[in-house]
């Protein structure tokens, strides 16, 4: 029964979901078939197999994982139900998985305008069903336990839900799988959410304050108006930052940052420093990108670097690997180890963020 995987993710990269499962679900020997439907927010990923989809709900990381959102186990999609009686066919389903080593459920909808207007719906019912799930003896355990689930509830659209289950340790911790952030007032753009979620989802909370503090120095290549170089002098970094353009006045005043007028594809670092962080928000072409992070990286002039790639209108899931796979031989070429992730952000738009940290060289 419960041998799909519902994936969440942003409205109109169902395709690139549907290629990233089936390539990262191949790896592990696992095949079967994604079921898409453009622009819904979601992608069903069925397996062959009983028991696959539970295997690839562990196996596969899903911090590796770029363009998913969240990653479920669900059955199949319960259609029809009755608004007086929506809990007993849920109870029902999961029955059949009996989930004693529950911690907490979810009611949630894909990220679309069309099934957000359930959410107050969702809010609503999350309170009787908790009540129905705990009266099963379900939903007890702690989230920290080995091998915890979470339970959620994924309603497409009224009268129609996928029941499954997702593994604490292998998941997003986010409702929807969306971090909630605030705007902050003084930051000069919006984009300061995409370098604020990027910190969020690569960097453990524990050692933010050991990665970003006042001993170190950071490079943002297109900084102005400094929407990112205020996400690192906020952390006490001070930050060159390499912009033609105009660095908003409030930056300016921090006494954390020098601005460099200059083009970020030439700029290169003052030899006496040691550049800590590199961040990039350029428009430019992805491999390009790719090419002047590899040469940071390579040439020793940073450590540890977050930056976008811009996707083309096709072929986006494409482009990724071939940008990835350019950084990972250059990196393993010239002897480094390191560790590296991609996301698509909730704050990205037609853009992917990556997180490259330098752990040494051979």
């Amino acid at each position: 029964m419960f041998n799909k995987l519902a994936l969440y993710c942003r409205a109109g990269f169902e395709k690139e979901v549907a290629g990233e499962i089936t390539d990262k679900a191949a790896q592990q020997g696992i095949f079967g078939f994604a079921n898409l439907k453009e622009n819904s927010g979601y992608v069903i990923f069925e397996c062959y197999q009983a028991g696959e989809a539970d295997r690839l709900a562990q196996a596969l990381k899903f911090e590796q994982l770029i363009f998913v959102r969240q990653m479920l186990v669900v059955g199949d999609l319960l259609q029809n139900l009755s608004e007086n009686d929506r809990i007993s066919p849920i109870l029902a389903q999961y029955a059949e998985l009996n989930p004693r080593q529950s911690s907490d459920v979810f009611v949630e909808t894909p990220d679309t305008n069309e099934a957000k207007e359930l959410l107050t719906f969702c809010r609503k019912f999350t309170v009787p069903l908790r009540s129905a799930l705990k009266k099963q003896g379900w939903l007890g355990k702690s989230e920290n336990m080995q091998g915890s689930v979470s339970l959620h509830i994924l309603f497409t659209r009224p009268g129609a839900c996928y029941v499954g289950y997702a593994y604490n340790h292998n998941k997003s911790p986010f409702f929807m799988g969306i971090p909630r952030l605030k705007f902050p007032a003084e930051a000069p753009s919006r984009s300061t959410l995409k370098l604020e979620e990027a910190i969020l989802t690569f960097i453990p909370q524990a050692e933010e304050k050991k990665r970003f503090n006042d001993t170190m120095v950071g490079v943002d290549l297109g900084a102005c108006p400094g929407g990112w170089t205020y996400q690192l002098v906020k952390r006490g970094v001070f930050v060159y930052a390499v912009d033609h353009g105009k660095m908003a006045a409030s930056l300016h005043e921090t006494g954390r940052i020098e601005h460099c007028p200059e083009d970020g594809f030439k700029f290169q670092p003052p030899k006496r420093k040691q550049i800590d962080w590199l961040v990039c928000d350029m428009v430019e072409q992805p491999i390009r990108i790719s090419k002047l992070i590899a040469k940071w990286l390579t040439n020793g002039w940073c450590r540890e670097t977050i930056f976008n790639l811009k996707l083309p209108m096709k072929k986006r899931y494409q482009e990724v690997q071939l940008c990835l796979n350019f950084l990972e031989e250059e990196l393993t070429k010239h002897g480094f180890w390191f560790k590296m992730q991609a996301k698509h952000l909730y704050h990205d738009r037609e853009e992917i963020t990556v997180h490259i940290a330098v752990m040494g060289q051979k």
